[in-house]
């Protein structure tokens, strides 16, 4: 038989197809005698195990985006993650990454530092300290007020076209928790194995200062692994919350555990379907917790000793972080839960007033927004919309009514901001501007994916869910993008950060830090 007959022979075809698949399937679909139904069947056989090869033996995964479709593919699996971060720390003595040129130019010098074991074991991992610098701004979930505004200073507005050059970049563990910023430190909690880990880092040059770990392991497949609540930073302390309800205060400095506690079990309360995610929010001398359902919904910790100041109510709750607000003259923690927005007193968790608020799978995730002294803005995804709340007092209390209501802004599970009376947000996955008084849509364009967004000197900062970087004018007039690159590899879901001028952004496997003053 000649050569070329033998290649497009059955038995070559078979063995070629088990061997390297892309070329089976061209000697098939190339096979003058093969019939169309008969290489239809055969080219589906091979794809599919081209696939199995691709998954076993190079770690390809598809990984849902916003939408839920599997719409990502990437080649790196946990545990070539959790090596590729091990490998990170161990190679600088410090901890940390090496950071890029750019740090040259505010003057970062790395200090010398002990060793760091590269697998927590649960008690903190100390390096000598470099001196604390940087102020005390962004200490709680999306920055002062959960607003998602930046407004220490400046940003600068002219990007480079190739994009802005990292100060340093480096792994990160899984989870989808952003970063709180204090004292010229970040702070953030990832999944590291089978563990739950509070890290430290240097905001220069992101060197690990400490970390702090527990056995702890959430897993959801199509969410994704990981802890989802970002940590509080409070008058030298950090407060932390993983996916499985354990809660612990922390020394910032050292990382050391000052007190734990288990929301879920305490409280006898179920986990939700994607984790515990609502950021600690301290209130006086409480920290306010939300725990799942079926037992006390509403927790005030004593933020000193761990201790319950009081419980509330029992509602399943969901994935937005309370908020200390004033609506209508009354200081109150604003709520939403599966089913309802609400304002209960700081003193006991009595309920002030509520409204319902029902979504497809009782997800609530978008931070409302404060807009004057009796309105606020709130959204949902999954065609639930958008609304401008008004809080009334009256003779017997307080009651709350929409004053609109539409489908213009939907916010999935990212969060809105407020610009010079317009809402802008990603409606679902596109970019959208619409008027806070009335509900009318501006404009909408600009497909992100289901990423975030923050305010800046007059501009969007937008993370998109592929981790891109994009700066667009914050103008009710048109969409206009100033500038884009890509910051990150991989789904970016979490929230950037920004303190003394560099915004920080993190995803489930990478995290960077960029100077915009």
């Amino acid at each position: 038989m000649p050569l070329a007959s033998w290649f497009q022979s059955r038995p070559a075809i078979l063995v070629w197809s088990v061997l390297v698949p892309p070329v089976g399937l061209i000697l098939l679909l190339t096979r003058p005698s093969a019939g169309i139904a008969r290489k239809l069947v055969g080219s589906l056989a091979i794809v599919a195990l081209g696939i199995f090869y691709l998954v076993v033996f190079f770690g390809m995964r598809l990984v849902p985006d916003g939408s839920g479709l599997p719409k990502i593919v990437t080649f790196e699996s946990p545990e070539a993650q959790a090596e590729a971060l091990e490998r990170s720390r161990a190679e600088r003595p410090e901890g940390g990454a090496v950071p890029s040129p750019a740090a040259a130019e505010i003057g970062v010098a790395t200090a010398e530092a002990g060793n760091i074991d590269p697998a927590p074991t649960g008690e903190p991992n100390l390096v000598s300290e470099a001196a604390a610098s940087g102020g005390v701004y962004w200490t709680d979930f999306r920055g002062p007020g959960r607003a998602g505004h930046y407004d220490e200073m400046a940003i600068r507005t002219a990007w480079p076209p190739g994009g802005l050059t990292p100060l340093w970049r480096q792994p990160v563990g899984g989870g989808y928790a952003s970063f709180v910023i204090a004292e010229g430190r970040a702070y953030t909690i990832e999944q590291r194995r089978n563990q739950e880990v509070v890290a430290a880092y240097d905001t220069k040059t992101g060197r690990e200062l400490w970390t702090q770990s527990w056995g702890a392991e959430f897993r959801e497949r199509m969410g994704g692994d990981g802890p989802r609540a970002t940590p509080t930073w409070h008058q030298g302390r950090l407060y932390a919350l993983g996916a499985t309800g354990e809660l612990r205060a922390l020394d910032a400095s050292t990382g050391k555990i000052l007190w734990a506690k288990n929301i879920l079990t305490e409280n006898r309360a179920r986990n939700l379907t994607w984790g515990m995610a609502a950021s600690p929010l301290i209130v006086d001398d409480k920290v306010i917790m939300l725990p799942g359902g079926g037992g006390a919904s509403i927790v005030a910790y004593d933020k000193q000793t761990g201790d319950v100041i009081w419980k509330a109510l029992s509602d399943q709750q969901a994935y937005t972080s309370p908020m200390l607000v004033t609506l209508a003259g009354e200081r109150q923690i604003l709520v939403v839960s599966a089913e309802r927005i609400m304002g209960v007193t700081v003193e006991d968790g009595t309920v002030l007033w509520d409204l319902p608020w029902v979504t497809q799978y009782g997800i609530n995730a978008a931070q409302p927004i404060i807009v004057d002294d009796d309105h606020f803005f709130i959204s949902a995804g999954y065609g639930h919309g958008a609304a401008l709340i008004e809080v009334n007092r009256t003779s017997d209390g307080m009651t709350a009514r929409p004053v609109w209501q539409n489908v213009n802004m939907k916010n999935k599970f990212t969060s809105s901001v407020l610009h010079e009376g317009y809402v802008y947000g990603l409606d679902e996955a596109i970019l959208a501007c619409i008027d806070v008084g009335t509900g009318k849509r501006m404009w909408k364009g600009g497909r992100y994916g289901y990423g975030q967004v923050i305010l800046a000197s007059g501009h969007l900062i937008v993370l998109t869910e592929r981790g891109d970087l994009v700066l667009v004018k914050a103008t009710p007039e048109r969409h206009e993008e100033v500038a884009r690159f890509s910051a990150i590899q991989g789904k970016t879901w979490n929230h950037p950060a920004m303190a003394d001028g560099i915004l920080l952004v993190r995803n489930l496997r990478e995290m960077a830090a960029f100077k915009l003053n």
